[in-house]
C-alpha cells in the first residue's frame, strides 16, 4: 500500500525571534497608515503590544507568529 504524504512548500517564517521589550513591531498585513506597535513582552507564543498613544495600561495580546520587525 503506497503512502501518499503531502508536503507543504516551505514558506518564510514571519516569526521574529528574541525580540527585546521596547522593540517596535508590525502585524502581518498591517495597514501602512497604522504606526508600529511597541512590544511589551512575549511568553508562550503570545506577545503583548501597545500603541504609544494608548497609554501604559492599554495592551493587546497577539500571537507571536503575526508579528514582523518594524522597518
Amino acid at each position: 500500500m503506497a503512502s501518499s504524504r503531502r508536503t507543504r512548500p516551505s514558506q518564510p517564517s514571519n516569526v521574529v525571534e528574541l525580540l527585546p521589550p521596547g522593540s517596535f513591531v508590525k502585524l502581518v498585513n498591517q495597514p501602512s497608515d497604522l504606526p508600529p506597535f511597541q512590544l511589551i513582552h512575549c511568553k508562550g507564543g503570545r506577545c503583548w503590544v501597545r500603541q504609544q498613544a494608548w497609554g501604559q495600561l492599554v495592551q493587546w495580546e497577539v500571537p507571536h507568529r503575526r508579528l514582523t520587525m518594524a522597518s
